[in-house]
């Protein structure tokens, strides 16, 4: 029996927490075979990104290519695309090979949790004029959302909720709002998808280690979304969403603790990927 394939077609992090190492880790956690095509070069560690650079576009197409030309891929996540260029290809290939990437979870990434850009602004109206309704699922976050919608942040749950229909009616075919901005003591994503509005809600867990958790939470998606068999045009299960959710939970938990950082009390640490693994 052969294990289900996913890919990744984002940026690499030198420091392991996010990007294509988190999204290879969390597949390999999760039984999924990882493959990776990397847009982008980022300088980060836990304090902040330092630098970043596109790869050349054409070498990004012909690394896609060569995944999709040699294995069956159940469902790709789309993360950081750096500029017009890159993503531009991307949504080429996909627009050409649309069933050869199975189920297409896109993490618009635009601003890393230290706040710093990694989208450059030309970028933007491809991925959501393109990307966007070539895509089953989108996982903005409140900052990504307004910039995809070109209003302000939302404030509020009611207005998660109304910008989360808003990009559906964009072209997405689903969405999941990420409410990890909101303050208070709980946190809420919205998903709005063909079925309506489902919220879910669970406690913030206390900690600075917030590092890579979109990236994270988008490739447990698509991860999930290869093991259920999700398929193109019937869109990611909510059961799908919720495992994911559920894993990203339990990884933010166990490394809520971790001081792997030579400055500790400052930046933000990973994640636990590897939780529940066993370790030497």
């Amino acid at each position: 029996m052969n294990p289900k394939i996913a890919l990744t077609i984002a940026g690499s992090d030198p420091s392991g927490g996010a990007g294509i190492q988190a999204d290879l880790k969390t597949f390999t956690a999760l039984g999924v075979y990882g493959t990776a095509a990397i847009a982008g070069l980022t300088v980060q560690n836990t304090q902040g990104v330092r630098a970043a650079a596109p790869v050349d576009p054409a070498l990004v197409r012909d690394q896609i290519a060569a995944v999709l030309d040699d294995l069956p891929v159940a469902a790709t996540k789309l993360g950081m695309l750096s500029n017009a260029a890159v993503a531009g290809v991307v949504a080429d290939l996909l627009e050409e090979r649309r069933a050869d990437f199975g189920v297409v979870v896109l993490d618009p990434v635009m601003v890393a949790t230290s706040g710093d850009r990694l989208l450059q602004d030309e970028a933007v109206e491809t991925v959501r004029d393109r990307l966007l309704p070539l895509a089953d699922l989108i996982t903005p976050n409140i900052p990504e959302a307004a910039v995809l919608l070109g209003s302000t942040p939302a404030g509020h749950l009611d207005e998660s909720t109304a910008q989360a229909l808003a990009l559906r009616g964009l072209g997405a075919r689903a969405v999941l709002l990420k409410g990890g901005h909101q303050s208070g003591e709980e946190l809420t994503d919205v998903l709005a998808d063909a079925e309506g509005v489902t919220l879910f809600t669970d406690g913030r867990i206390d900690t600075r280690n917030t590092h890579g958790t979109g990236c994270t939470l988008s490739s447990a998606i698509a991860a999930f979304s290869a093991l259920h068999g999700d398929t193109i045009g019937s869109g990611i299960s909510r059961e799908a969403i919720g495992q994911a959710r559920g894993y990203l939970l339990r990884a933010i938990a166990s490394g809520a603790a971790w001081t792997l950082s030579r400055s500790p009390g400052t930046g933000h640490g990973p994640v636990d990927h590897l939780v529940g693994k066993a370790r030497p």
